[in-house]
């Protein structure tokens, strides 16, 4: 596929250290070896959208009647609020805003929801919010957030149009640990629910921990690159996270490859 490449689009793709006009070399199986150890993903439940004549639910009715007593309650005994299959965009963010259904409610700063177009053809899945993103409530805002805008840039596109950027956790794990599996099958739903709303034409899967929630599979991201995957009827393509490229430079040429073919599979070229 060529692009049509203006000098803005070249500097991007210069900082994303991709030598212009050439392909990749290809050499085979290349593995993910991010430092944190592969994380299981929670189970993904049929993802069927609400029947047409649902009302929309509001976050607020759905709230306990005692919400003091919801937010003093063991961790063990707090429950994800009910509905989420039927809420509306609106309804959904406050939702994730008002959820204590796991113990990383207690350190969190912010919710980090998502931001971008809610028609948006491409949606970009994220791991969880670091440090940056759990004090601004948006993902992708340091250092990882301006490769994945260069990225974007390089295709003409930017997170506010066309884009939709999400995380599959919504609150920060203290320190930036590992996601626990009662965590992710409590947040789970709610990405499910933005696919839904959203109806993406393409989904990118940025890291192992969006690989393995989206996909069900632990193999590494290296042999999961280069081909396309679903994710209930929706196109998945796999590639690393920004945060990881920026500790191994090398592998921002691949990256790039990922993105082109995403490109492919939306235009149906690939």
């Amino acid at each position: 596929m060529t692009l049509a490449l203006d000098a803005r689009r070249r500097a991007m793709l210069e900082e994303m250290g991709v030598v212009l006009f050439e392909h990749p070399a290809h050499s085979g199986d290349m593995h993910d070896t991010p430092p944190a150890p592969p994380r299981r993903a929670g189970g993904t439940a049929d993802l069927r959208p609400a029947r047409a004549d649902a009302a929309p639910a509001s976050a607020a009715s759905l709230l306990p009647p005692d919400d003091a007593a919801t937010q003093s309650a063991p961790v063990a005994a707090r429950v994800r609020l009910p509905g989420i299959e039927a809420m509306d965009w609106d309804a959904l963010e406050q939702a994730v805003a008002a959820c204590r259904a796991c113990k990383l409610c207690e350190s969190r700063r912010n919710t980090v929801f998502g931001v971008g177009d809610r028609q948006a053809e491409w949606l970009l899945v994220g791991e969880a919010p670091g440090e940056n993103e759990d004090l601004q409530g948006e993902p992708f805002v340091g250092q990882a957030g301006k490769l994945l805008d260069n990225m974007l840039g390089a295709l003409g596109l930017n997170r506010h149009e066309r884009v939709y950027i999400a995380n599959v956790l919504k609150c920060r794990p203290p320190g930036n640990r590992n996601p626990q599996p009662e965590e992710i099958a409590q947040c789970e739903p709610f990405l499910r629910r933005q696919v839904e709303l959203l109806r993406p034409k393409i989904i990118l899967a940025m890291g192992r921990f969006a690989v393995q929630t989206l996909l069900q599979s632990t193999e590494p991201i290296g042999r999961l690159r280069g081909r396309v995957h679903r994710y209930h009827d929706v196109p998945v393509v796999v590639t690393y996270h920004p945060a990881y490229l920026l500790r191994n430079l090398p592998d921002k040429a691949k990256a790039w490859a990922d993105l082109v073919l995403a490109q492919s599979v939306l235009r149906g070229e690939a």
